[in-house]
């Protein structure tokens, strides 16, 4: 079992304030695979108080230097893509091959991505008479979730220290593994002390005490719309800069004269990737009233090839959930599916019964969902599909719409013109044409209750500077 005992403040590790200790379990087997340390209130403050101390001189730092200490974090990182990997299957219960690929391979690409960008990045402009400069916002503090949970990191982590800004870090405590490997990546590199900081809590205690925390300029959360809303109440009161990225329930629309079989497989794919585990999943099929027998029958098709299994075994699509609450969390909402009529297409709430040991769930496929259900319009955060129709391309953009989340969507026509003037009337931050993959240098966030702020490419690297306007003697 690996034993974390520290947390990382000012260059060293230290002993928490807090005697107490988490447990970190394998998804698949409900084993211990690790201890990490409770954090309490004093070692976020000791945090904050070392990344305060360290900000003018980190500030200072030619975006240069700031540039060659990224890509040295991101060559560490791409050193340990093996270990990085394997820790999150084991963590999280994303398949391994697909670990390899987005939960390792993301992080160093995003590091180096924002190495690059800041060496090229205007922080100074001219306007008239007026200088206007981009400075760091000062102490960010981020927050993070656990489904992605490296990569997540990376995302706020990178583009703060490109900005100048320190760092305080709270990575999840249900997946904080990769976050103490990044501690080791960075303490490696000899980043000056103060300018990153880990400290592995639980939210109530180290998150709160962060996000109230005076020296704290700027907070950075990813997670649930509950808890996003408690963030920003705690630090209302100081008027601090917050960025949020919460849930969603997004939709993908497939347009009557789309390829059918292609646009419910690419549906598929979100929806189950990561077992569901996924903030932007495609979690709402939406298609034509006259071709619901068709859509259903080619989903019910798609979801057959998830079984659930090992998520070290290369032939595996579907791995387990993170843990036992969420395993519940997900059979419940399951349950409420049935309890309010939905036709019930595949799956269900029982445990996959060749799989006694592991936080699996069976991948659930719902038909004839109104889009005023549950299942409709809370995130469920599992492998559970529901299938809408709709009558027309206003009803589909309407039912599309009609949730407080605006994250993500899909939309799916031969017709790419159509496709397009479709994606532009739907309310999310980011609208896949056609299956378009991807983009580390395109803005990721949420309209509406799925948050507001931006992360990755310029946009995040934005999001951690303050603009000032010197206005010049003529």
């Amino acid at each position: 079992m690996k034993i974390h005992d520290r947390q990382y403040v000012s260059g060293k590790w230290a002993p928490s304030a807090s005697a107490d200790f988490l447990e970190v379990t394998h998804a698949a087997t409900e084993e211990p695979i690790a201890r990490v340390p409770v954090g309490a209130a004093e070692d976020a403050e000791a945090a904050v108080a070392a990344a305060h101390a360290a900000f003018d001189g980190w500030a200072a730092t030619p975006a240069r230097r700031r540039a060659e200490w990224l890509q040295k974090i991101a060559d560490g990182l791409a050193a340990r893509s093996e270990e990085i990997a394997r820790t999150v299957t084991a963590e999280v219960g994303m398949p391994l091959k697909l670990s390899r690929r987005i939960q390792a391979g993301l992080p160093p690409q995003v590091m180096a991505m924002y190495a690059k960008l800041v060496q090229e990045f205007a922080f100074e402009e001219r306007i008239a008479n007026s200088l206007v400069v981009r400075e760091p916002v000062g102490v960010a503090a981020c927050i993070t979730p656990w489904n992605y949970p490296l990569h997540q990191v990376v995302a706020k982590v990178a583009p703060a220290l490109a900005a100048g800004c320190t760092v305080v870090l709270k990575p999840s405590e249900v997946a904080p593994l990769t976050a103490f490997l990044l501690a080791e990546v960075i303490d490696a590199t000899g980043l000056p002390p103060g300018v990153f900081n880990l400290v592995c809590g639980t939210g109530p205690v180290v998150g709160e005490a962060l996000a109230r925390h005076p020296e704290v300029d700027m907070i950075s959360f990813t997670g649930s719309t509950r808890a996003g809303r408690r963030v920003s109440e705690l630090a209302a009161p100081a008027v601090k800069r917050v960025a949020l990225e919460l849930g969603g329930k997004s939709p993908s629309v497939v347009l009557d004269d789309a390829d059918f079989p292609k646009a419910i497989r690419g549906t598929l794919n979100s929806c189950f990737l990561n077992s569901g585990q996924t903030c932007t999943a495609l979690t709402r099929l939406l298609v034509p009233e006259p071709r619901y027998a068709e859509a259903a029958a080619l989903a019910i098709d798609a979801a057959r090839s998830f079984a659930p299994g090992d998520p070290f075994d290369p032939e595996t699509r579907l791995g387990p959930l993170i843990s036992d609450v969420q395993r519940e969390r997900v059979r419940g909402y399951i349950r409420k599916g049935m309890e309010e009529g939905a036709e019930l297409l595949l799956g269900g709430a029982e445990p996959p019964a060749e799989l006694n040991r592991g936080y699996f769930v069976r991948p659930t496929v719902f038909g004839r969902v109104d889009p005023k259900m549950t299942i409709a319009q809370e995130e469920i955060f599992g492998p559970v599909l529901s299938i809408i129709t709709y009558r027309d391309e206003d009803d589909a953009v309407r039912i599309a719409n009609g949730t407080i989340y605006g994250l993500a969507a899909s939309v799916w026509s031969k017709d790419d013109a159509r496709a397009q003037r479709v994606a532009r009337r739907i309310r999310a931050g980011r609208v896949e044409v056609n299956g378009g993959p991807f983009n580390v240098m395109a803005p990721f966030g949420g309209y509406k209750q799925s948050g507001h702020g931006r992360e990755l490419g310029r946009f995040g690297l934005e999001e951690f500077l303050e603009l000032k306007s010197l206005q010049l003697a003529q």
